[in-house]
């Protein structure tokens, strides 16, 4: 690989650094910095400061794509100390189709609606072919609970669509399942 992957990270901006994800978060960002992937995140508190933090920590260069709608509203002040380039959108549907479509991978950890969003776009858009399959790993095995639980009965989602996402337990097993995908040559 000449450019290193661009690797998106999801979840909520509201764990503080003595919180469990919080420390999961900025483990998985130091992983990701030493294979050598770009991080890139909302850009905020929480899970995205975390990884940011991590993959800083590892030398990596960090993407954090913010939002002035959050910023107007007094709901951020501005991207966290770890980014490196700041991308700017004005409304959070433009932040979110980037993070979810600019990204050679995408790893979601717990979070709230913002998070669920994230991963319901990237998994819609995988599924109908408008972004190239990539490695979409959902941490945590709340994961699979929730989406076997909505699936139900599979009258609507498929076996096959259920394999567009992959469950990771660790942020080892998360990096890991990147480095194999791209290593099979499935990203070119």
């Amino acid at each position: 690989m000449s450019t290193p992957l661009v690797v998106s990270v999801y979840g909520s901006a509201r764990p503080r650094p003595d919180h469990p994800l919080y420390l999961q978060a900025e483990h998985l960002g130091r992983l990701l910095g030493e294979a050598g992937c770009t991080l890139m995140t909302g850009g905020y508190g929480g899970v995205m400061e975390a990884a940011s933090k991590g993959a800083k920590q590892a030398g990596a260069h960090v993407i954090g794509v913010t939002v002035g709608l959050f910023e107007r509203s007094g709901r951020r002040s501005g991207p966290n100390p770890y980014v490196d380039e700041v991308i700017r959108y004005d409304s959070l549907s433009e932040r979110l189709l980037h993070v979810v479509t600019r990204s050679d991978a995408a790893i979601a950890l717990a979070g709230g609606i913002g998070t669920l969003s994230e991963v319901a776009l990237t998994w819609s858009l995988i599924q109908v072919g408008e972004i190239k399959p990539k490695p979409f790993i959902l941490l945590g095995r709340e994961w699979d609970e929730l989406f076997t639980l909505y699936r139900g009965d599979g009258a609507f989602i498929t076996e096959e669509e259920m394999k567009l996402w992959r469950l990771a337990l660790t942020p080892e097993e998360a990096v890991t399942q990147i480095r194999n995908w791209w290593q099979r040559g499935q990203g070119v």
